[in-house]
């Protein structure tokens, strides 16, 4: 790729990824400390982020497969998403804050899939260009949550508003990308493929079929770290929470920066389960750190984002690009959006709300929360799933240094 295309697609990881991490960590303690809804609320609204990964990834992906160039639709979508990100800031009810973040979240989630296809469209070599140029949305992430912190905003509404400001200038930024037509334009609209079904043709492989199983089911848990290890460090007295939340994502460039040299020696199904016994072993350390003593277990816990993250999630982003047909690409990132950020996510944000108001007693006013026990319970689930994909996942697949996948042995 030539440098001015680099440089424009490692500002729009950036930019896309500031917009997300400025809210995202430090919603459920503006949620619970400043607007005081309960757990099950808090949970419901972080759901959000689901609902529209089930609703808009397939449609937006149709969209930018047949009508118009991915970085307009782009542009679209973050200028909405900056009016709405400012309203949220307006209301402290239950049931507007719900409904302005679900549509927010109506514009923003389909970006995911589209920045990725749109980057994947301009490499020839994915598996060695994709992580060096999707690390800088990492950075990005690091770079907004330092200043969260610093700012000492997070349980205040400014972060909405950073997030609004980042959405004005991405919106902007998008129309300045490399073109990117639609591929499929032309071609007939049929309700197949409105509602994104040309990409269940993928899941007649085995090996496949085990991915998407297993991305369903391992958002739950992530939905249970995204949504309250904020909340949970700040009641255990973790002083800036997160900004110390951000060395996660400093660990996962590290990671994104050796995922080349890994994918040219490790076979996907490694990968995957490295990654699945990364999230176990987080959870089991948050469930035992302190502030105190046992501080070292929750910066050894954030620390593991980057292998849980980029081992699981990063490489099933690639491989599900790679196995899609080229005129499906956006809609198999669509899809992958829809299983992950919305099935699971939605599943795992209403549980994760259920399982803190589970392990919450309380004594008048006074809440008790057993953290611990909420934790395990996340290492649980972490660890089935891992056992699922080493038993279930069949073949030697790995991800080719040229962008193929190669499939050594049945798969």
């Amino acid at each position: 790729m030539r440098a001015s295309v680099i440089i424009r697609l490692g500002l729009m990881m950036f930019l896309n990824y500031v917009i997300w991490g400025a809210w995202y960590v430090t919603i459920d303690t503006y949620l619970t400390a400043t607007l005081k809804f309960s757990g099950t609320q808090t949970g419901a609204i972080f759901g959000t982020t689901a609902l529209a990964s089930m609703i808009t990834p397939f449609f937006v992906g149709m969209i930018a497969d047949r009508f118009f160039a991915t970085e307009r639709v782009l542009a679209v979508l973050h200028l909405a998403g900056a009016i709405l990100l400012y309203l949220v800031t307006r209301f402290t009810s239950f049931g507007m804050v719900y409904g302005l973040m679900l549509a927010y979240c109506l514009c923003y989630f389909p970006t995911i899939a589209l920045t990725n296809s749109l980057a994947l469209r301009q490499m020839k070599d994915a598996g060695a260009e994709f992580p060096l140029i999707r690390v800088l949305g990492t950075i990005g992430w690091i770079a907004i949550g330092f200043t969260v912190g610093w700012m000492g905003v997070e349980s205040s509404s400014t972060p909405f508003l950073l997030a609004a400001g980042a959405s004005v200038v991405m919106s902007v930024f998008s129309l300045f990308l490399p073109h990117t037509p639609a591929l499929g334009k032309g071609q007939p609209v049929t309700v197949r493929s409105v509602l994104g079904l040309d990409a269940l043709v993928m899941l007649k492989r085995r090996s496949y079929l085990i991915f998407i199983l297993a991305s369903i089911l391992a958002c739950i848990p992530l939905t249970f770290y995204f949504s309250f290890t904020n909340a949970y460090l700040n009641d255990v007295g973790v002083q800036n929470a997160a900004g110390k939340m951000t060395l996660g994502q400093a660990s996962e460039v590290v990671a994104m920066l050796l995922m080349p040299f890994i994918f040219r020696r490790v076979t996907v199904k490694a990968i995957f389960l490295i990654g699945l016994l990364s999230w176990s072993l987080r959870y089991g350390l948050l469930a035992y750190g302190n502030a105190g003593a046992g501080m070292w277990m929750f910066y050894a816990a954030i620390l593991l984002h980057g292998i849980c993250y980029d081992f699981f999630f990063m490489t099933g982003q690639l491989y599900a690009d790679q196995e899609a047909p080229p005129d499906l690409r956006v809609t198999a990132q669509g899809f992958l959006t829809f299983v992950t950020y919305g099935v699971g996510m939605f599943v795992g944000s209403l549980l994760s709300g259920i399982a803190v108001d589970f392990f919450t007693t309380t004594n008048g006013a006074v809440k008790t929360r057993n953290w611990s026990g909420f934790w395990t319970s996340s290492a649980i689930m972490a660890f089935a799933i891992m056992l699922l994909v080493a038993v279930f996942f069949a073949g030697r697949a790995r991800i080719h240094s040229a962008g193929a996948v190669v499939v050594e042995g049945a798969d």
